[in-house]
């Protein structure tokens, strides 16, 4: 059955190629040679330049003079040079995301976003991870940039947050657009995610539970969204008259094993939480771990409240009540304002999409013991 198969394949992949080759030879064209972008607009009767829109996907061509180009593409089998066309616009058909992310589910996330805005438009995306905190950070990044010859690329947090890629993108011609908790630039080269928004929910679900005695894991120093997160928690937790003290404040890494530190440490404290809310699902999911090892049951000695709304919060147990961030449409938003720019678009006019975090109340959480 498999060979079969495999003859069949192969059999169709023959019959295109004689196709291809039969339609060259009708054209004028030496079978065997692969057809060049100067053979597809004589064939078409246009110029270079409109058949380098077609291929390009520019809203500035007429539908018949598309459509008649595309044909001729069709028929030959043409399928145009990634390097050729790279240096004929003296830049690659890449978008590049540039990352210093601990947490595996965003990083996926986001990249699918990007993947969902590229699909389609002769754009690829090239991921590059970094360290922030190395000396040889922005050597490191700036050689990305440049080697690839990126058509743009898409900042999440926390590198976002990095004035010093922004401006060092600037001078190498490079557009961007960042992705952050708040309006760090022009409009054009922001995605705004309103972390303080989804915080603020968080503490007042909390609240609304009938808890008093709250801990809250934070994310690392480094990182913007740490400190909305944080404030926004706090702002909302003071407007109800309940305060989050000091000793139930505890820095994370935004990571599982973090989150287990963490949270052990809370609640090993002589009176301990009710409640914590950690800044990510992935330090929440540590406080799970910590819980279970010690014998606290969740969620009624212990609630628990994440933020991003990654895939496995809803597939553990008891599920997590979380904070959902849009990840996935946030990159997709970034490369689309890229994009726009590949099709004479002035990504400053566009409409800008908001990003506003919303609770996702699941069985993490419940009213406290009496």
């Amino acid at each position: 059955m498999q060979e079969a198969g495999d003859a069949r394949g192969t059999e169709l992949q023959l019959s295109r190629i004689e196709d291809e080759e039969a339609a060259a030879a009708d054209n004028g064209l030496t079978p065997g040679r692969a057809p060049t972008i100067n053979d597809i607009a004589r064939i078409a009767g246009v110029s270079k330049k409109t058949v380098s829109r077609v291929i390009n996907q520019s809203p500035f061509v007429k539908a018949d003079t598309r459509e008649k180009v595309e044909a001729v593409i069709a028929d030959l089998g043409f399928s145009p040079d990634p390097q050729a066309r790279g240096l004929a616009f003296r830049r690659s058909f890449l978008i590049g995301m540039i990352y210093d992310n601990p947490s595996p589910n965003y990083v996926v996330n986001m990249q699918q976003g990007i993947l969902d805005a590229v699909r389609g438009s002769g754009m690829e995306l090239v991921v590059h991870p970094c360290d922030r905190t190395t000396d040889d950070f922005m050597t490191n990044v700036r050689g990305f940039a440049v080697r690839q010859k990126l058509f743009g690329a898409v900042l999440p947090p926390s590198v976002s947050e990095d004035e010093r890629v922004a401006s060092m993108l600037n001078e190498v011609g490079c557009p961007y657009v960042r992705i952050a908790s708040v309006s760090l630039d022009a409009p054009e080269h922001m995605v705004v995610t309103n972390d303080h928004v989804g915080a603020a929910e968080a503490a007042r679900h909390l609240v609304e539970l009938g808890h008093r005695r709250i801990g809250m894991i934070t994310g690392p120093d480094l990182f913007r969204s740490t400190h909305e997160r944080g404030d926004g928690f706090r702002r909302a937790l003071s407007e109800a008259g309940v305060t989050l003290g000091e000793d139930m404040v505890v820095r994370g890494a935004y990571t599982f094993d973090s989150g287990v530190a963490a949270a052990r440490e809370l609640l090993s404290r002589k009176v301990r939480p009710t409640a914590i809310f950690a800044g990510n699902d992935e330090m929440a999911i540590g406080v799970y771990q910590a819980a279970r090892d010690m014998g606290i049951d969740v969620p009624f000695d212990l609630s628990i409240v994440g933020f991003d709304d990654a895939p496995m919060s809803s597939r553990i147990w008891p599920t997590l009540t979380t904070v959902k961030l849009p990840i996935r449409d946030m990159g997709r938003m970034a490369a689309e304002k890229l994009l726009a720019r590949s099709r004479g678009l002035d990504p400053a006019k566009l409409e800008q999409p908001e990003v506003i975090p919303t609770l996702i109340a699941r069985d993490s959480s419940a009213p406290p013991r009496r």
